[in-house]
């Protein structure tokens, strides 16, 4: 059966965004209501959780507070000034997304792919970006964000989980990382002027 998505708990009555089978490739949600966001999952024919596809959809301001968007395919969308606090965006792909100004205050993004995604000026204060914490797990590894070549210039990284994340050429600067976790942190060739919170051990590379 094809995903259905949904969205539950707005002011209006429950509605279907979009329609079984039919993606919302380079659907228009801006400024939409859709607070608590959930899909009901279908399955490839391998058994994996099929992908809901949103590439290039526009949700600039929409509100995302505690959507459930595991595995979307958000490649190239547009989520500047978005207000995504508490949303689960475990596994999916946020490749070359923007997301500018956007709120991801407490965000689950555990395996989120955001390499060359624009974060400018985003906040991601307490955010998770590794699945540690998710899954009880102790390794870290294949369970970090990627944000390889990621704009996060001024972001507020205070208290984030960005343990095993690859930020490797992204660029950091005057971004806040007050109290991140950093352990394990991939941070060649990423730019830090001005960034705060950074150990010293690791403006040189990852510790």
């Amino acid at each position: 059966m094809a995903a259905v998505v949904t969205v539950l708990g707005n002011r209006s009555a429950d509605r279907e965004v979009a329609q079984d089978g039919k993606p919302l490739y380079r659907a228009d949600l801006s400024s939409v209501d859709l607070r608590g966001l959930e899909r009901e999952v279908g399955l490839t024919e391998s058994g994996m959780p099929r992908r809901s596809n949103f590439r290039f959809a526009f949700f600039t301001g929409a509100d995302l507070r505690d959507a459930g968007l595991e595995n979307f395919d958000l490649s190239g969308a547009s989520l500047d000034d978005a207000n995504m606090s508490g949303v689960k965006l475990l596994n999916a792909d946020l490749r070359h997304a923007f997301l500018g100004g956007a709120n991801l205050t407490s965000a689950r993004l555990g395996g989120v792919d955001m390499t060359g995604a624009e974060l400018s000026g985003a906040n991601l204060h307490n955010a998770h970006l590794s699945r540690a914490e998710e899954t009880k797990e102790t390794s870290e590894a294949d369970s970090s964000a990627n944000l390889t070549r990621a704009d996060l210039t001024d972001a507020d990284l205070t208290g984030a989980d960005l343990r095993g994340a690859n930020l490797t050429h992204a660029d950091l600067s005057n971004a806040d990382l007050t109290g991140a976790k950093l352990s394990g942190v991939k941070l060649s060739g990423a730019i830090l002027e001005g960034a705060r919170g950074v150990p010293p051990h690791t403006r040189g590379g990852s510790p």
